[in-house]
């Protein structure tokens, strides 16, 4: 296999992406390699780009090609790599979805039943995409499915514009909404109506939440969250302290959430995430992902509400099985089209995060063919 590919290089918090090539070679045994078809620019990918979420300072080598939310074919399979997470068996060209993490399977918390949680499941960002095999992130050409992986096909009728943000934002709010264990009839108020929470919303409508209250202070983002079924918004614009945030929500949600949902991903709003909750609910953290941001919280409040909290790093397997479930049943039920509302050349990622970071977009989306 003699090829070069292109990627897009992050070399550093304040530095413009470099347009780099890198030969690409056949997969070692129990690894199979994608041409990467569509990358998404995720929340996170923008905490890294501004520096919020420091690289280095988290043991990720730096040269690096950054980015996780993607799909794309099949363009070779190592040995041993002959069916999908499934059972369907898998062949050169055939679309797929995978995980972008992979838990070890052997230490302590994957024998607990908790892979998701894994803290060796991106220890292959500890190398510079200078180093072979390169291909190592989702903003570049091709992608190494790395061993202990998790990948299915993807169905004929679901497009790549709907499945590939699945491997993230999808299958990361289903795994926040199990973990909480969402109940039929029960409320629920999501803080923030980015991409993660406007996927929310239709994830607990469709798993049978009576009320969905979905804050923002963007109205087209509000906007966006009521087409995928928010029953009630909450504008920042207009409710502008915590305290009537607060006071809206009880009365939204008859004296209380059951579950509350972070994905806006500023530590500030968590005390106030709490205090929307009903005695005996429960708190599902997603969106704070950057080490070192802090909040002050009045910790009597969890005692007094007999609270929980989730914090969900990474999805289990059956997540992302039920991300694709999930559209299939729902394509034509939400405007999907609407998530990914610009799209860009690789060659062009600068422009996209630029634009990304100042609100020109929903999500930016990366083209590869």
């Amino acid at each position: 296999m003699a090829l070069m590919g292109k990627a897009a290089v992050f070399v550093g918090t304040g530095k413009p992406f470099e347009i780099r090539e890198y030969p690409v070679t056949e997969p070692p045994p129990g690894m199979a390699l994608i041409k990467v078809t569509m990358a998404n620019v995720c929340g996170s990918d923008l905490h890294i780009w501004r520096g919020e979420y420091n690289m280095e300072r988290m043991g990720r080598a730096l040269p690096r090609i950054i980015g996780h939310e993607m799909t794309g074919r099949i363009a070779a399979l190592g040995e041993g790599v002959t069916h999908d997470s499934n059972g369907e068996p898998l062949k050169e060209g055939d679309r797929v979805v995978y995980r972008y993490f992979y838990p070890c399977g052997q230490c302590r918390i994957c024998l607990k039943g908790r892979p998701g949680a894994c803290r060796r499941g991106m220890a292959y960002t500890s190398v510079s995409c200078e180093t072979p095999p390169h291909f190592l992130g989702a903003f570049a050409e091709y992608y190494y499915l790395q061993r202990n992986y998790t990948i299915f096909k993807v169905p004929d009728d679901l497009s790549d514009e709907l499945v590939a943000p699945i491997n993230c934002a999808l299958s990361q709010v289903i795994e926040g909404l199990l973990r909480a264990q969402l109940r039929f009839g029960e409320y629920v108020v999501i803080q923030g109506a980015g991409g993660l929470g406007v996927y929310a919303t239709a994830v607990a409508k469709d798993m049978g939440a009576e009320r969905v209250v979905v804050i923002d202070g963007v109205e087209e983002r509000l906007q966006l969250a009521r087409e995928f079924g928010a029953d009630a918004t909450i504008d920042l614009r207009e409710f502008r302290t915590p305290a009537e945030r607060v006071k809206r929500a009880h009365e939204l949600t008859e004296g209380g959430a059951d579950v509350v949902l972070e994905v806006a991903g500023f530590p500030q709003v968590v005390p106030e995430g709490l205090d929307m909750l009903a005695d005996g609910g429960r708190y599902v953290e997603i969106g704070n992902i950057s080490p070192g941001l802090t909040y002050v919280a009045d910790p009597s409040v969890l005692v007094w509400r007999c609270a929980t909290i989730y914090g969900v790093r990474w999805y289990e397997a059956e997540s992302l099985k039920k991300a694709l479930d999930f559209l299939r049943r729902a394509k034509h039920r939400y405007p999907f089209h609407k998530l990914l509302s610009h799209k860009y050349p690789l060659e062009d990622i600068n422009r996209a995060f630029e634009e990304s970071d100042k609100g020109y977009v929903t999500r930016a989306s990366l083209v590869m063919e």
